[in-house]
């Protein structure tokens, strides 16, 4: 209980140093099909009227199918917090949208399956809008791709941003985001996000997370 185990791939010469380091080293080797096995954490969801999943399960023939391969992004819909925003999302409004980290392109699409455009995905890793704009293709989805630090370069304005990052990044990027309403995540339940200039309008929970919409005060 009051020790903490570190896990690490390595090699023979990495496993010698481990022992110098620590002293006290236990090994396993690594499965042959360990490229194959991240697989297994990635299920299908389904939600707000979609399904999402990844490229190597198959969707039921009678739901809106959104197919999502990560690749080096984060983000296959399976997360709660992806869900909550997507419940959110389906129950607002429908108008331009800006997400804001948007990883592997999930609720870009998934937006504009739900009727928002022109939706814009930002985010600040050349991997991430890699990923997104080989979902978007696969889905035949159109976005505004934009490789952008947002908690220091312009944004774009919208009528809704959706942030699924972190509390501290959504509170930071309030004074930043030209738009009238967000719906914010990628926190706890137990957090309780405060954004200048914004009210809170909207809480959905799901296993210890939480997502919120936030109005603008006028």
């Amino acid at each position: 209980p009051d020790a903490v185990e570190l896990v690490a791939y390595t090699d023979a010469g990495g496993e010698e140093r481990l022992w110098a380091a620590f002293g006290e080293v236990r090994s396993e080797e690594v499965p042959a099909d360990w490229e194959l096995r991240w697989r297994q954490f990635h299920r299908p969801v389904q939600v707000a009227g979609l399904w999402v999943g990844p490229p190597w399960e198959t969707p039921p023939r009678d739901v809106e199918a959104i197919v999502v391969d990560p690749g080096r992004a984060f983000g296959t819909g399976g997360h709660a917090t992806t869900r909550l925003c997507l419940q959110l999302l389906a129950e607002l409004d429908r108008g331009s949208l800006l997400d804001i980290g948007c990883g592997s392109g999930v609720l870009s699409i998934a937006a504009v399956r739900l009727g928002f455009a022109p939706v814009t995905a930002v985010d600040s890793d050349p991997g991430a809008l890699d990923a997104t704009d080989r979902n978007a293709s696969a889905n035949g989805v159109e976005l505004e791709l934009l490789l952008a630090d947002a908690l220091a370069e312009p944004l774009p304005g919208a009528d809704l941003s959706v942030a699924n990052i972190s509390q501290d990044a959504v509170q930071r990027l309030a004074l930043r985001i030209d738009a009238p309403a967000i719906v914010a995540s990628g926190y706890l339940e137990r957090d309780e996000p405060v954004l200048p200039g914004f009210r809170r309008e909207a809480r959905r929970t799901k296993g210890g997370w939480a997502a919120d919409v936030f109005r603008r005060e006028e």
